[in-house]
């Protein structure tokens, strides 16, 4: 972690590298919450995407990165943020975008910010912060929303990550159709096998991370396909979105972590690995988040979805719904 902070010349856990909450909780000016919606709107309407989501971070998360020095409580603290960052979440779907909520305070704060209590306790902080999701989302449809998870991105043991299959039931709780989550990293790339077991809304939309963010191997687009299936034949073909483990430019200085000119052929093997995978499940569609809710709300536990497993040569399918293609970022 020393080495990394080291070249990244930033330490990421530093509290002098993060502005402090010193009184109480507004949000007071929107100017560059509008410049971003512009900005977006403008490359939006030359790429002409599916449909694109603009991030906001979640309440949870900032309590780790805008350490609390008025409140004194984290309970109020959080709900000051949830109330504050209602009016931004919807600025962002009132524009015309999808809202992603990032919250890896459901998973990398586990051994980061609450590394001092236990799972359980952990798991209690994680059903307060949905709670303030929820609350700060209650007037935005949950099909215009998406949800990120994540352990942290950056590249390091992770040995003492959360596991998914511990925090994903409080996270099907949240308000936000979509649950984008880190899946293609070698400490995390297995979960999908944990997820068979797990009872999952029939309304979820899952976004698994198909592509690692922290590491500059490109990854071939029939692996990409394979992780894909993997979801599929859980969920069904028309309830799986494929995406990026998480950003490739977190950290607001030059050196990360995979070279830009790198980032974009991972980005062409996501799309080449979704065409490939789209063959393999017999899909012709592309689909909006939005409407691939609408298209899971119609399907029953018995109709869902198509396996990758070949029988006798062929894909064996049990329906032909259609699949929803990687949304614009």
């Amino acid at each position: 972690m020393q080495r990394l902070n080291e070249t990244r010349r930033i330490s990421w856990f530093s509290r002098e590298a993060v502005p402090c909450c010193t009184g109480p909780v507004t949000y007071s000016d929107r100017r560059p919450l509008e410049t971003d919606l512009a900005n977006l709107a403008s490359a939006c309407a030359a790429a002409k995407p599916v449909e694109a989501f603009m991030n906001a971070a979640s309440p949870g998360v900032l309590t780790k990165f805008v350490p609390d020095r008025y409140y004194q409580d984290e309970d109020a603290y959080v709900g000051a943020l949830a109330n504050a960052l209602k009016v931004e979440y919807e600025e962002i779907v009132k524009a015309g975008f999808i809202l992603q909520i990032d919250a890896p305070d459901l998973g990398s704060a586990r051994h980061n910010q609450y590394q001092h209590l236990t799972d359980d306790e952990f798991l209690r902080i994680a059903e307060r912060n949905i709670a303030a999701v929820n609350h700060a989302t209650a007037n935005i449809p949950p099909e215009m929303m998406r949800m990120h998870l994540c352990w942290g991105n950056y590249e390091g043991p992770h040995t003492h990550d959360i596991p998914l299959a511990k925090t994903f039931d409080t996270c099907m709780r949240a308000r936000p159709a979509g649950l984008s989550f880190e899946a293609a990293n070698p400490r995390h790339a297995h979960e999908w096998e944990d997820l068979r077991s797990k009872k999952i809304p029939d309304d979820k939309i899952l976004i698994p991370g198909v592509i690692d963010s922290t590491t500059n191997f490109v990854e071939h687009p029939r692996l990409i396909a394979q992780r894909i299936c993997h979801y599929a034949d859980i969920v069904g073909r028309e309830r799986v979105i494929a995406g990026a483990d998480c950003g490739f430019a977190t950290f607001a200085f030059v050196n990360n972590a995979v070279a830009p000119s790198v980032v974009w052929v991972k980005l062409s093997a996501l799309a080449e690995g979704a065409r490939v995978a789209s063959a393999r499940l017999g899909l012709t569609t592309q689909l909006s988040l939005a409407s691939a809710r609408l298209w899971a709300r119609r399907c029953s536990a018995r109709q869902r979805g198509a396996s990758c497993r070949p029988a006798g040569g062929e894909m064996q399918r049990k329906s032909c719904f259609l699949a929803p293609k990687a949304m614009a970022a």
